[in-house]
């Protein structure tokens, strides 16, 4: 299990969208519904489950970084002033 910020991959991304067994499963109409991965890979939905709760995205905390060093550097400009 990673833990951690997760690190965007384009290669992998691309794969996921081309891959042969979805390209069958979207046109022979083999899909479950939203939320059902329950149902048709259990292992699968747990690991998923687990990794969406103990990481983060990388640029959730580029934008907190940027909040914190903007703020800092208001007030060290204000009291300057």
């Amino acid at each position: 299990m990673k833990f951690g910020f997760r690190i965007p991959s384009l290669s992998k991304r691309i794969a996921a969208r081309t891959s042969p067994a979805r390209f069958v499963r979207h046109n022979l109409g083999f899909k479950a519904p939203r939320g059902m991965g329950w149902v048709t890979n259990p292992k699968k939905f747990m690991y998923n489950k687990v990794y969406q709760k103990t990481s983060r995205g990388c640029m959730l905390s580029m934008v907190v970084w940027v909040l914190i060093l903007g703020s800092v550097y208001i007030v060290i400009s204000c009291k300057i002033i």
